[in-house]
């Protein structure tokens, strides 16, 4: 699939999520019920401190929850949507912190700068970016996070690459992300529905923490996994899984 084929259905596929308000599972596109996006983490009070606008059932995970944030941390989240990770990492690393939220859909920056008004967070900014080329200066961030975003990314061995870059010695990463724990189907490989849906660009388990391996990183362990089906139209069902995946950039020497 040509990789600006993707990035453009990708864009259009979340901006119309925006603007009409459903997730990524919605019409069918996490298959059977037992959904991936289910039971992710999110407690009620989490929930209840940022705008409802803020929480756009995308995510599969909860990064914020495994990455151990500290007063003052600089936090950058990948593919930030409208925003629910980047406050409530604003949230945990306080007003000595500082809070980056990086995603490629103007519509969805333009959502996530509306919820920070109407919260009224000063440490949090949103930069428009891809993932694979971040808007970020070397060294400068101490926790990557990211949440069901890099399966949407036809380069992940880049967006590793770039994560590595950011990161501080001693940074540390933290995705939630969709990986496959068997072959794809043709059917599923071929469309673009399923791709925006979070399961044709996902990666085998195994390859996703290789190639995580691969930029660098050491550490590199699975914090949380979460089988799932997916049924794809002819009935053929695909195992797949919500993981959150914990990793760390050597410190210097």
């Amino acid at each position: 699939m040509d990789n600006d084929r993707v990035r453009k259905a990708v864009r259009e596929g979340y901006a119309r999520r925006v603007q009409e308000g459903t997730s990524c599972c919605s019409g069918g596109s996490c298959g059977s019920s037992s959904s991936v996006g289910r039971g992710i983490g999110y407690t009620a009070e989490e929930l209840r401190s940022v705008p409802a606008g803020a929480d756009l059932g995308l995510g599969c995970g909860h990064p914020t929850a495994f990455a151990n944030l500290r007063r003052g941390d600089v936090v950058l989240d990948l593919g930030c949507g409208a925003g629910i990770d980047c406050f409530l990492a604003a949230h945990a690393v306080g007003v000595e912190g500082r809070v980056i939220g990086v995603d490629m859909t103007p519509e969805m920056l333009d959502r996530a700068r509306h919820n920070a008004q109407a919260l009224g967070v000063t440490n949090v900014e949103f930069r428009l970016g891809e993932i694979e080329n971040l808007p970020v200066g070397d060294a400068t961030v101490d926790v990557v996070i990211s949440n069901c975003v890099i399966n949407l990314s036809p380069d992940k061995e880049r967006v590793f690459r770039e994560a590595y870059r950011v990161l501080r010695p001693g940074g540390r990463l933290v995705f939630s992300d969709v990986v496959r724990l068997g072959e794809l189907p043709e059917e599923v490989r071929g469309s673009i529905e399923a791709y925006v849906g979070c399961v044709a660009g996902a990666a085998r388990r195994e390859e996703y923490l290789a190639m995580i391996r691969a930029a660098g990183f050491r550490s590199v362990r699975v914090l949380k996994e979460a089988p799932a089906d997916f049924v794809v139209p002819n009935g053929t069902s695909l195992r797949i899984a919500s993981v959150t995946i914990g990793a760390k950039k050597p410190a210097s020497r």
